[in-house]
């Protein structure tokens, strides 16, 4: 776990680095400097840093996932609330420890979902260009239920 935190945290401080010295405290969707996601979650996803530092020891952070049709996100947990709002395209949330498309909620674009600690739940996209934005306190971790189902170990 301490190693997948390591790995996030790199990988959100290059795209932190990215950013200008300027802090920018409103973005048009033309504005959002879009990069790759991190290795932790399935490749073909991007992501935006928003707002905070989700890799830091403590603060806020905003974040955007845009995620492919299709794309799913294994059932996986956080130790601190995840919150999350479904922007634009089709997003499905799950609860549990294992992955079924028959048991999840479909939320469109506005819908808003809380996860609270050590809550087991799953995601997928469908449609085009789907983004979630997920805000909430730093450090972000990501823990699978599954330890096989991290695409960063295979």
């Amino acid at each position: 776990m301490k190693k997948l935190s390591m790995i996030a945290l790199l990988l959100c401080g290059c795209v932190l680095l990215a950013q200008s010295d300027k802090p920018q405290n409103a973005f048009t969707p033309k504005q959002i400097k879009w990069g790759p996601a991190p290795p932790f979650v399935a490749a073909g996803a991007q992501l935006a840093v928003l707002e905070g530092d989700p890799t830091a020891s403590s603060g806020d952070f905003t974040i955007r996932l845009k995620m492919p049709d299709g794309y799913k996100i294994a059932p996986h947990w956080h130790p601190k609330r995840e919150n999350v709002t479904v922007i634009s395209g089709g997003f499905k949330l799950g609860m549990g420890d294992k992955f079924d498309e028959s048991k999840m909620m479909n939320c469109p674009p506005g819908s808003f979902a809380y996860l609270d600690p050590d809550m087991h739940h799953y995601a997928m996209a469908f449609g085009p260009s789907t983004v979630v934005q997920v805000h909430g306190m730093s450090p972000f971790q990501f823990n699978y239920v599954n330890p096989a189902d991290d695409p960063s170990k295979k």
